[in-house]
Order: C-alpha cells, then sequence, then structure tokens
C-alpha cells in the first residue's frame, strides 16, 4: 500500500508541473504581412506608390560631367580646359482625382566646377492640374516650342527665358491641336539694366506680369508651332515660329523670331552672350538679335547607339552660331557627347571656336 500510495502521489505531483509548465509556455507570435511597394503604371514607367497612400511617386536624376575648351558665348574667351560636374535629383508625385491627376514637379540641381564652391540651387518646383501649371519651370515660350536643337550650346543664338514662376494653362485638344498660355513672373524690384543699357531687366514698383501665349498643330510627320512673349518692363515682345519633322531616324527643324524692336533687348528676345558685352563693344543690342534670328537643325540615327546632331542660327545683328555633335550611348542611360561650335561676331570681328567632353549618366 504503501509504495502503492507512493507512486500515485509521484504522478499526481508530475502531472501537476507538467500542467504547470504547458501554462506557461511562450506562444510565437504570428508574423505580420509583409508590405511590398506598389507598381504604379497610371503615370508612366517608374511610379510606386507611396505605402500607406494613394499618391504614386517617381525618383530619377542625372549625374554630368564635362570638359570645356574656349567659350561659345565669350568673343574674349582663351581658357584652356575648364572641368564643370552637375548632379540632379527629379522628384516627381502624381494622383488621381475627381478632375484628372494631380502632379507635383521637383529638379534639385549641384553644380560644381573648378576654381569654384559648390552651388545648390531649386531648378523646377510647380503643381499641376486639369492642365493649369502654377510655380517654377522654364518659360512657355521655351517649353511649349522645345527649346532650339539637339545640341549642348544651342542657346548662342538666345532662344528664350529659363527658370521663372508662371502661372500656366495648357490645352490639349486630342486631335493634334494644341494651346497654351502663360503668365510669367517679371521678377523685377529695383530699376537695373544690362548690356549697356539695351536690356532694361528690372523697375521699381512693377507688378505687371510678362505674358506668353501659343498654338500649335501636329499631323503626321509634322509639327507646326508659334508663339509670342510680351515682356511688361521692357513693353516689348517677340515671336517664334517653328516647323518639325520627323522621319523616324531623321529628325530636322527649322525656327524663326521677330524681334518687336530691334535695337532693344528683351526677356524673349536677349542674350545669354557674356556680358562683358565683349561681341557688342559698341552696342549692346548687337548682343541681341536685331530685328529677327533664326535657327536650324537636324538629328540622324546613325546606329542604335549612335546619333548625329547639327544646328546653325545666324541673327539680324549679324550673329552666326555652328554647333555639330555625336551622341554615343555605349549602354543603357550612359551618354558620351563630344561637340564642336563655332561663333562669329561681326559687330566685334571676333570669332570663337570651343570644343566640349560631356559624359552624363541617367537613372
Amino acid at each position: 500500500m504503501n509504495i502503492r500510495s507512493l507512486l500515485l502521489g509521484s504522478a499526481a505531483a508530475l502531472a501537476a508541473v507538467s500542467g504547470a509548465q504547458a501554462a506557461d509556455a511562450i506562444v510565437a507570435a504570428e508574423p505580420e504581412p509583409l508590405q511590398y511597394v506598389r507598381i504604379c503604371d497610371a503615370y508612366g514607367a517608374g511610379y510606386f506608390f507611396i505605402p500607406g497612400t494613394e499618391t504614386c511617386l517617381k525618383i530619377g536624376g542625372r549625374v554630368r560631367t564635362e570638359g570645356e575648351w574656349y567659350d561659345a558665348y565669350n568673343a574674349n574667351s582663351r581658357n584652356g580646359t575648364l572641368w564643370h560636374t552637375r548632379a540632379e535629383l527629379y522628384i516627381d508625385t502624381a494622383s488621381d482625382t475627381e478632375y484628372g491627376p494631380l502632379k507635383t514637379n521637383t529638379v534639385y540641381r549641384w553644380d560644381w566646377q573648378e576654381g569654384g564652391s559648390t552651388s545648390t540651387k531649386l531648378l523646377w518646383a510647380n503643381i499641376s492640374l486639369a492642365g493649369f501649371t502654377v510655380g517654377k519651370l522654364d518659360s512657355q515660350y521655351n517649353l511649349y516650342m522645345g527649346y532650339a536643337g539637339n545640341v549642348i550650346n544651342d542657346d548662342v543664338v538666345y532662344d528664350g527665358p529659363k527658370e521663372l514662376n508662371q502661372f500656366t494653362y495648357k490645352y490639349d485638344a486630342g486631335n493634334g491641336f494644341t494651346a497654351v498660355i502663360s503668365l510669367e513672373d517679371s521678377n523685377s524690384s529695383a530699376d537695373t539694366s544690362s548690356y549697356g543699357g539695351a536690356w532694361r531687366t528690372g523697375k521699381a514698383d512693377h507688378y505687371a506680369p510678362d505674358v506668353v501665349a501659343g498654338a500649335g498643330y501636329k499631323a503626321g510627320a509634322w509639327t507646326l508651332r508659334v508663339i509670342g512673349g510680351y515682356d511688361s518692363i521692357v513693353e516689348e515682345g517677340a515671336i517664334k515660329a517653328r516647323i518639325d519633322a520627323d522621319f523616324g531616324d531623321f529628325k530636322a527643324f527649322l525656327m524663326g523670331g521677330w524681334n518687336t524692336d530691334g535695337d532693344k533687348l528683351n526677356k524673349y528676345a536677349g542674350s545669354y552672350l557674356n556680358s562683358n558685352r565683349s561681341a557688342c563693344p559698341t552696342n549692346g543690342a548687337d548682343c541681341g538679335w536685331g530685328d529677327w534670328a533664326f535657327w536650324t537643325g537636324a538629328s540622324y540615327q546613325l546606329t542604335p547607339k549612335l546619333q548625329a546632331n547639327a544646328q546653325v542660327a545666324y541673327t539680324d545683328s549679324k550673329i552666326f552660331a555652328a554647333t555639330a555633335n555625336v551622341a554615343w550611348r555605349p549602354v543603357k542611360d550612359l551618354l558620351i557627347e563630344p561637340e564642336v561650335s563655332y561663333t562669329d561676331w561681326d559687330a566685334a570681328d571676333k570669332d570663337q571656336w570651343a570644343g566640349v567632353l560631356r559624359f552624363e549618366r541617367k537613372f
């Protein structure tokens, strides 16, 4: 009896201990489901949903480094090799609304040039919805027209202003017809001028915006666009007309501009030439168009990785600018581009050869 009682008691004790241990056992928690980034393809390649929102985000940019020899914009340049490096970061957002996509576009830029320090710039920052755009980007006088040619030094002959605040509406009929109207910041705070007084760039107590308006039509391989800009400070303006032909591997354009007063420069018929007036020693207006200017250029796809580009421009003030390059893309998103430019300033009786070797990686 004693042995039996002992065995039964031991079994009961073991059962009690086992039950207590079972009650105290740690149960592993179920892992939380992973949140994968969702692709957002409604607005083009590269967008993804910001987790927890219905807003799509796209991040991109480029890194560029280039060597420059002399300066196509400066008749007196005697630079040997000048090395310049740039980085840009692009941030785009988009979300759907009852009025169409609500988008933002932001571009940050960092530049470094030998002998200097790094500069930082908010290049673009704008909001767009239902055809309206407000914020900072290049003037529609340039943006709508497609700038000039597919070369680096495309604006030795000035083709329009860049980087300004604006309120813009763009209309697209969906049948090839488009139109644009834009109120653009005159950026005026004081009486200022440049090019020996030929360009009045600022006016105190001035509040009127500049105005840009244009229209275009695309049919098959051909595109025709016309645009005008009014500089409210100078109280003059300019008109440009452009025709493009796209035949696949071969593309060409012809663009002409008319200045409402050839004795003055204004925001839409100005100059990017070196401000020391070396190209216009006796008359600042000789750095601009005069009464008119034209640009023409072409591109040809030699191979899937190699493209040849050329552009020629000439003005009533007798500035001649020619540029040619080859754009080589040995691998996807990498560009190697050597370019040669020639500029002749008749008013200064000077000319200039210049070269650029550019390396650029986009992402």
